[in-house]
């Protein structure tokens, strides 16, 4: 197996630490069948919004094999409500990773396999790890699950009964559906149709608070990337939403957090008061997206825009997860593993020789302290362009 892993000394690390627990891989290599059926089921997915959103189909396929399985899913806090409102899911765990954590309080390694020990109880048939990381395949080996899946290329595969190859040319919920299906033995095919459930008092709260825009266009404008590297210039998505609003007749809702409010402003000072919602203004302070919000209703406000324009960002998966169309800029992020995959969906970027490098936790050099030229190169012209091809096509 290949480890993918950016930093050579961490892949050093892991490949020595692969080495030393290699000779646990000869007592597991007669165990490939897993128990028919698994009654207990346990997966992780600890990453961010966008990466647990991807996983949905992979819990959707899970399901539908085992109709009758208990299955627990383990999640970051941030993904708590959201992980509640997947169908299929029977009881949801939190557990934050001092490498996700991003703000939170998380647990180190130790600490979380130390956590994950006091689930062995539980008598798992089978546990599914989606994080190809040897720090949550340890995790997963401390719950005692008799059968246990996940990725190999981010080491601990020796701890695993079926231990694949992350394929970094996949999309992310591809890899994630394969896991499920080499695991349980399933065919190929279109993947299953994976939704939130999200509540009708929260779809009715949300019609109340778009009410003021009145029945004509309304789209969703999600200002930050969420990391500097990720970042398309917060002017050009005024520009856009200010082109939105003069010469198409749009209502502009923005999204985003505590910590987004300067870029936020941004936009929402050029833009007229009644044109415009901003959900991370004090009385909607249950929008907003810190430790405290409920994401679902995000996403209830999110399915009743006619369109989200955005970067490559948690809030686009979670557009894409209620259907809503999505025009998204690119840069650094490989649209073959994060892009929105909605027949309406647009990806705007710019080719280069260097992108997409995928290097967003460690970016080059060179691309630090300003806009990368991946992102630079992206003009408003080209993402007026595709919303004005959105938009075509939900008149058509």
């Amino acid at each position: 197996m290949t480890l993918h892993i950016y930093d050579r000394r961490e892949r050093m690390l892991v490949a020595a630490a692969d080495a030393l627990l290699a000779p646990l891989a000869i007592g597991r290599r007669f165990r490939r069948v897993p128990p028919a059926p698994p009654a207990r089921v346990l997966c992780f997915r600890l990453e961010r919004i966008g990466d647990f959103l991807m996983t949905l189909p992979a819990l959707a396929a899970l399901r539908n094999a085992l109709p009758g399985a208990c299955i627990d899913l383990v999640v970051g806090s941030w993904n708590h409500e959201l992980a509640s409102a997947v169908a299929g899911i029977n009881h949801v765990e939190t557990l934050d990773a001092a490498w996700l954590a991003r703000g939170y309080r998380g647990l180190n390694a130790s600490q979380l396999a130390g956590h994950a020990r006091r689930w062995r109880t539980r008598k798992y048939d089978l546990a599914i790890n989606f994080e190809p990381d040897i720090r949550t395949n340890v995790a997963l080996a401390m719950t005692g699950a008799r059968y246990r899946a996940g990725f190999a290329s981010g080491g601990g595969g020796a701890l695993l009964d079926v231990a694949l190859d992350y394929d970094a040319t996949r999309h992310t919920a591809d890899n994630a559906l394969a896991l499920v299906r080499r695991t349980l033995g399933l065919e190929d095919g279109p993947p299953p149709a994976a939704t939130l459930a999200i509540p009708d008092a929260l779809v009715q709260e949300a019609a109340r608070l778009l009410q003021p825009l009145g029945d004509g266009l309304k789209v969703g404008v999600h200002v930050s990337g969420g990391r500097p590297i990720k970042q398309w210039p917060e002017e050009r998505f005024r520009d856009v939403a200010m082109r939105l609003v003069e010469d198409r007749g749009a209502s502009i809702v923005l999204t985003g957090s505590l910590g987004d409010s300067e870029q936020i402003n941004v936009v929402r000072r050029a833009l007229p008061r009644e044109r415009v919602l901003d959900l991370t203004d004090d009385k909607y302070d249950r929008f907003r997206s810190t430790a405290s919000v409920d994401l679902v209703t995000v996403a209830a406000v999110l399915q009743q825009l006619d369109l989200f324009v955005t970067g490559d960002t948690g809030p686009m998966h979670l557009a894409h997860a209620v259907g809503t169309p999505i025009v998204a800029v690119f840069g650094p992020s490989d649209p073959a593993r994060y892009a929105p995959r909605g027949l309406r969906d647009r990806v705007v970027r710019v080719d280069l020789p260097c992108s997409p490098c995928n290097r967003i936790r460690l970016p080059p050099a060179r691309c630090v302290g300003h806009t990368p030229d991946c992102l630079s190169g992206v003009d408003t012209a080209a993402v007026l362009a595709a919303i004005d091809d959105v938009i075509g096509e939900r008149r058509a």
